[in-house]
């Protein structure tokens, strides 16, 4: 099977971060509750119906939102999850604060009927003009059935469609696993058709109730990547705990400069050249848009986690703390605590991604290895790339100097 999608639009196959992550993070999530009504097959939370007591309070929100601000200009992204971030009272009132004070506020509610054009309503009132929706299925059947709420898929399209009306920018996640990895050129037309900022696919990792839930293999993953690079000129995707994407990204840049057959380079399986089919079909293959290169930012490196009762880990799937914020700095934790200073460092990483000529742009998912492990430092399970096996070895070379930060 040849296949050649052409030269590519852009010169640059990844975006290199401006400011050093090892100062600075570019998201910070809170999570303000694991209250939610929702029962999501692959909760990382194992979110519950009632709030927590011990959650942090209104004015502790508030500390935690100057702590991010003391990071320095640009802030971090400041972005309050859940469980169900409607599901609490003060939500506005904190959104405002994180506004009036100067923070990037953005909020990602879950698909209840609380997600409705009022809620929304009163969030852009307080200066929030961005959030990040979930949509997991093409149908309602497939959707509700991993939401396990009848109703959620009416209720995140529903929400979608009046965050568009009232000018707000939307991000749809859609987690990947075994259950819904043919559907994804479906939901890819819905996100072309609805509109969004950006698509990101949720590489699943086995923690909380998505341990049973049905991973994907390593060759899988790959054939997956590949067709969400084929999509990113009709769709704005991007990932979250697949970072190989970035590699994924660098090699089928390197391959339509050469004019070569990325399908039998890279081996790819059935599952592509299905999945490739069907997005042809659904016309997702010939946009005009620029592609959107994916940013090298990860767990600790870029990007910190806050849970619902002040723990500052890595990302919220990476359940190791390194303090709380009620007794220590959230900028002191990120920039000087060993285990931020160490999943930082590519040299620590072991097996493949310690050999692996990517592992300053992508690293692995963290999370997933540790998950999988028990080793934060442990290869990802779910890349299918040898070290080195890739034929244009100086041509990668040549655009890591291009896209290193000292070149904008």
């Amino acid at each position: 099977m040849t296949i050649n999608t052409g030269a590519p639009r852009t010169q640059r196959p990844i975006r290199a971060r401006r400011h050093d992550p090892a100062m600075q993070p570019m998201i910070v999530i809170w999570e303000a509750t694991r209250a939610c009504q929702l029962a999501c097959r692959h909760c990382r939370a194992e979110a519950a119906p009632g709030r927590s007591i011990f959650e942090l309070t209104t004015d502790e929100a508030t500390k935690l939102m100057e702590e991010v601000l003391s990071f320095g200009k640009p802030a971090p992204i400041f972005i309050i999850s859940g469980g169900d971030c409607f599901e609490r009272d003060d939500l506005y009132e904190i959104a405002k604060r994180g506004v009036d004070m100067g923070l990037h506020v953005a909020v990602s509610p879950s698909g209840t009927d609380k997600l409705d054009r009022t809620s929304l309503k009163k969030l852009q009132d307080v200066g929030v003009n961005v959030i990040s929706l979930s949509l997991d299925g093409s149908t309602r059947a497939s959707h509700d059935g991993f939401r396990r709420i009848p109703g959620t898929y009416d209720n995140t399209i529903a929400g979608w469609e009046a965050a568009r009306e009232l000018g707000m920018k939307v991000q749809l996640n859609t987690v990947v696993a075994r259950h819904n990895v043919l559907e994804l050129p479906a939901i890819a037309q819905t996100v072309r058709d609805l509109g969004v900022l950006t698509w990101s696919g949720f590489l699943l990792v086995p923690t909380g109730r998505g341990v049973d839930l049905g991973a994907l293999t390593a060759e899988e993953t790959e054939d997956v990547l590949n067709v969400f690079y084929d999509m990113g000129e009709t769709v704005p995707v991007k990932t979250t705990e697949g970072h190989h994407f970035r590699r994924v990204s660098i090699q089928r840049h390197v391959l339509a400069e050469a004019g070569a057959d990325h399908v039998a380079i890279m081996n790819l399986g059935p599952l592509y050249t299905t999945l490739r089919a069907d997005a042809e079909a659904r016309g997702l293959l010939a946009g005009e848009r620029r592609r959107r290169p994916p940013i090298n930012v990860s767990s600790g490196n870029g990007f910190v986690f806050v849970n619902h009762v002040g723990q500052v880990t890595p990302s919220g799937f990476l359940d190791v703390p390194a303090g709380n914020v009620r007794d220590s700095s959230i900028v002191d934790l990120y920039r000087d605590s060993e285990l931020f200073t160490g999943i930082r460092r590519p040299d620590l990483l072991e097996g493949k991604c310690g050999a692996c000529e990517y592992n300053t742009v992508c690293g692995g998912s963290r999370s997933r290895a540790y998950n999988s492990t028990g080793n934060i430092f442990a290869e990802e399970p779910m890349c299918v790339y040898e070290p080195g096996s890739f034929p244009y070895a100086d041509e990668v070379k040549e655009l890591f100097a291009a896209n290193s930060p000292s070149r904008g």
